[in-house]
């Protein structure tokens, strides 16, 4: 993945994060304040009820202004123009706090003329807790303007807000959650980029350093091959073309590992030009076909000559690639099978072999960078699993579809579609 990409993977992340966060302060702190109020409101319609059936049993006015006042976030005074029995007063509470749906503890205070003090009431359970866990009662504040009057305070109005936001608060958490895994994978996708990095350098630098012993081996090679006493010595002739076959086959596999580097890195560029497709298939069956002492390639050809739009060395790569897995996967005497045809604008390559064929469940994995298919602990064929990715990778960048149908034990069919544009007559 490019740099440029992530970095600005990471701003755009990082905006949503801070868009989320801000979102779900921003809306807690609503939720909050909405369910403050409607506490309150809740609150100031008991404390009026219980105060106006006091009124009543006491057969007293109460006073036209200032009735309950809110000194604190949980603490509420009730004015009364006449005396307050603390047992009726605690029966009406727990009255319409029942038919106003608060289910919540509170504690309250009734002044005392005699005294001029608050007189401590009673702290009142309403979630029928262990009366070891209740808290201890506060002294609660007085209120010097007021004659008649009583105090009650919620202790548990945060818990109560709390748990009447409670599906606010589950999904808070979700968008929190979301927001640390989406930073857990963002330190992998890093994590993982540095790694990356770090293989792509060591592997460029040791194909790179390659290079040099592999050209100086096939000068070595070609002199023994020119010297005459060597050809006239045929054991010393067989280790020469063995040297020189074996320093061929590394310098094929260095020279795929840095095309692998250069398409990863988007450093090629496609020259495309006129390609006849079925002479390069010629051209190339015949060199492959030394490498068949005992097997066959059948050409089936549709008439005509065929030209596309390609880049002449990876359209060839491409197809070698393939006949290269056929070969090396085949059992006995391998039998492949080239096949082309025209259909509307398209021209369809199949290439097919009666290989040791690969099971469905591993198909989706063989066009992915060092993969290969496991053959338990035999190594019969040897490769770094880079031709398909290769392969792959080549086809997307020319606008091509590749697909591949086997069977194990049957073979193998791979099929390359090319768009072209028939040629004038």
């Amino acid at each position: 993945m490019p740099s440029n990409l992530i970095k600005r993977l990471i701003i755009l992340g990082g905006l949503v994060i801070i868009g989320t966060i801000s979102t779900q302060m921003y809306w807690l702190m609503k939720t909050w304040d909405l369910k403050d109020q409607e506490f309150d409101l809740t609150v100031r319609k008991v404390l009026l009820k219980s105060a106006q059936r006091i009124a009543n049993f006491n057969q007293s006015e109460l006073p036209k202004k200032d009735l309950i006042q809110r000194t604190a976030s949980n603490i509420y005074a009730v004015n009364i123009n006449s005396g307050i029995d603390a047992n009726i007063l605690e029966d009406y509470l727990y009255q319409e706090m029942s038919n106003h749906s608060l289910k919540t503890d509170f504690e309250y205070s009734v002044f005392d003329c005699t005294s001029k003090d608050l007189v401590y009431g009673n702290y009142c359970n309403l979630e029928d807790a262990d009366i070891n866990d209740l808290p201890h009662h506060e002294r609660l504040p007085r209120f010097t303007d007021l004659d008649y009057y009583f105090v009650v305070r919620f202790p548990s109005r945060e818990n109560f807000l709390l748990t009447n936001m409670r599906m606010t608060l589950i999904f808070s958490s979700i968008a929190i959650l979301s927001v640390i895994f989406f930073l857990y994978a963002i330190w992998v996708v890093l994590r993982q980029k540095r790694l990356s990095e770090l293989q792509k350098d060591f592997i460029n630098n040791m194909t790179h350093e390659f290079k040099t012993p592999i050209s100086s081996i096939k000068i070595a090679a070609d002199v023994f091959h020119k010297d005459e006493s060597i050809q006239e010595n045929h054991r010393l002739k067989q280790y020469a073309k063995i040297i020189s076959e074996q320093n061929q086959r590394l310098n094929n596999q260095v020279e795929k590992v840095l095309n692998i580097a250069r398409l990863e890195q988007d450093s090629f560029k496609l020259k495309r030009e006129a390609v006849d497709v079925h002479e390069t298939i010629v051209n190339l069956v015949n060199s492959e076909s030394v490498r068949l002492i005992n097997g066959e390639m059948e050409l089936m050809l549709c008439e005509g000559k065929c030209i596309i739009h390609a880049d002449p060395l990876h359209f060839t790569n491409v197809i070698s690639n393939i006949l290269d897995n056929a070969i090396k996967y085949s059992k006995g005497n391998p039998k492949i099978q080239i096949k082309t045809q025209r259909k509307h604008n398209l021209f369809i390559l199949s290439i097919k072999d009666d290989g040791i064929g690969i099971e469905k469940d591993k198909l989706r994995n063989i066009f992915d960078k060092f993969y290969r298919v496991s053959t338990g602990n035999v190594h019969n064929v040897k490769g770094f699993g880079l031709g398909l990715f290769y392969v792959k990778n080549i086809s997307d960048a020319h606008g091509w579809n590749i697909d591949v149908e086997s069977q194990p034990g049957i073979g193998t069919i791979f099929t390359i579609k090319i768009p072209f544009q028939p040629q004038p007559v």
